[in-house]
């Protein structure tokens, strides 16, 4: 095909350009993205003072949001956890999808194995590394509880994206905040607000596929490649290229490609994960209660921590919305390509997401981060150490050859979220542009090339930029679930009638 085609020979091309001075590539990219925009970062930040820390606006933005929608559903990331599992293990498919007027394109498994694909990515490694190498043992704390709190925020955002979704005559399903904010608002009556809110959420989605979707997961791979293989340290854009090429392949098949790859990465990668985690806790049992008591005690002391609880709190929530993803927005485009007739079951689906994600998996994360005392305040002075770097030295403290399955499982974490993260930048491009063949091809070729840079920038440059395109999703979303929740609670309750009309 003439795209294919295309695409190969613009990476020769930019391979054999590379080639001819590898290192001034990597530092000129470098270079342009802390020069022209740490200044977004910082106005995306922008805080106030709290107990004598600066507190960014956005991260209580957010916690707000989700303790708002706990209350408002009466917690229903418990009411509702064992419907839920019972509705991704397929027991009511028949009862949820069957009619004749059923529509979208994936199961409720499948769905969120690709929306797990997207939030079950580095922020689970390196991101609470970097939490507990600023925030201390601490953070871990304010991390659960955030992905407690934000289980109801993915619960209303996904429901609402189901529930807004468009499908187009060939049955491709485009949903997410684009959507519900310009369908949900106008029919409130408020529709130039719903307009500007999408518009909005659209655009920071495109960036944030390119920054945090993409160039967080390819720079942290890179990271742990080299470091643990000693190949392409000065050349981060080989790997990048490698990783492009593995990503243009999958995505170039649309969702049920994504999903395929997703259903069969996920579970793999995060019992890896997990096992590898499990090997350390039960090699050093004995330190587990004094971990857990480091984690309790600078949850409420914030001890040597600098900013003290304040510190330990922002840095906790912070790294767990960039892991879980909830109140952004962005994992209700994955939902929403569900078959379901019923919205409100493809929520309770996704509130599954933030506790794997974070309660799960980034808890395990911490602990052994914290069991090994590498980097995290007040237990050491190294700030040299962040990131991937940081994780895999702690793993390496119970044993060496653990670093050895901890980069694959980077390098799984890493490219199932540059796969689904593709998804979500693609559908908020044709939102703003619309779905041609070229305007597709375009965002999939410039999500390529932007995973070349990620691997090319420094830690410090990618994070910010990836943070800050991350969190401006959130400005827009949570108004729209504000305006739009009492929606939810409708569909919730015409899900349950219909659950126990069918006596099930």
């Amino acid at each position: 095909m003439a795209w294919n085609r295309f695409f190969i020979s613009t990476v020769l091309a930019f391979f054999s350009i590379a080639s001819a001075n590898a290192n001034s590539i990597d530092a000129s990219i470098d270079s342009f993205f802390k020069t022209y925009l740490n200044g977004f970062a910082d106005f995306i930040f922008t805080a106030v003072p709290v107990a004598g820390v600066q507190f960014p606006l956005i991260v209580g933005w957010l916690l707000v949001g989700a303790i708002v929608f706990t209350v408002f559903f009466g917690f229903a990331q418990v009411r509702y956890f064992a419907l839920a599992v019972n509705i991704v293990r397929g027991k009511y498919n028949s009862k949820l999808s069957t009619q004749a007027n059923s529509s979208g394109q994936l199961s409720h498994f499948q769905a969120l194995s690709t929306a797990l694909s997207g939030t079950v990515g580095l922020g689970n490694i390196a991101g609470v590394a970097t939490a507990l190498a600023i925030g201390g043992p601490g953070a871990t704390f304010w991390m659960i509880l955030a992905g407690f709190c934000g289980m109801a925020s993915k619960f209303v955002e996904c429901t609402l994206g189901v529930k807004y979704r468009n499908i187009d005559a060939n049955g491709e399903v485009s949903g997410g905040a684009m959507y519900y904010l310009t369908k949900g608002l106008a029919a409130r009556g408020m529709g130039p607000l719903g307009k500007v809110l999408a518009v909005g959420f659209a655009i920071a989605t495109v960036f944030a596929a390119l920054g945090a979707g993409n160039m967080f997961q390819a720079n942290q791979t890179h990271a742990i490649i080299s470091s643990t293989f000693g190949v392409f340290n000065d050349q981060g854009w080989i790997t990048g290229l490698i990783l492009a090429t593995l990503v243009f392949v999958v995505i170039i098949g649309g969702v049920n490609s994504i999903a395929k790859a997703a259903t069969n990465i996920v579970p793999f990668m995060v019992v890896l994960y997990l096992l590898m985690c499990t090997w350390v806790l039960v090699a050093n049992a004995s330190l587990i209660d004094d971990a857990l008591g480091a984690i309790w005690h600078g949850a409420f002391t914030g001890a040597g921590v600098a900013g003290g609880v304040i510190g330990a709190l922002i840095q906790g929530l912070k790294r767990a919305t960039f892991s879980n993803e909830a109140g952004v927005g962005s994992a209700a485009i994955a939902h929403s390509a569900v078959r379901t007739n019923y919205p409100a079951s493809e929520g309770m689906v996704a509130l599954l997401e933030p506790f794997i994600d974070t309660v799960i998996i980034c808890t395990m994360s911490a602990l052994v981060i914290t069991i090994a005392g590498l980097n995290i305040a007040p237990f050491s002075t190294d700030e040299t150490l962040k990131g991937v770097e940081l994780t895999r030295l702690s793993f390496q403290q119970t044993a060496d050859w653990l670093q050895y399955p901890l980069a694959i499982a980077v390098a799984l974490f890493a490219i199932s979220t540059l796969f689904t993260w593709s998804y979500y930048g693609l559908k908020a491009w044709g939102y703003l542009l619309g779905n041609s063949k070229l305007s597709e091809l375009t965002f999939k070729l410039l999500f390529c090339a932007f995973t070349v840079i990620g691997c090319s920038v420094t830690f410090e440059a990618v994070i910010d930029f990836s943070d800050a395109a991350f969190f401006t999703m959130a400005i827009f979303n949570m108004i729209g679930l504000y305006i739009l929740m009492p929606e939810v609670k409708q569909e919730v309750q015409r899900l349950l009638t219909h659950l126990h009309s069918k006596e099930l």
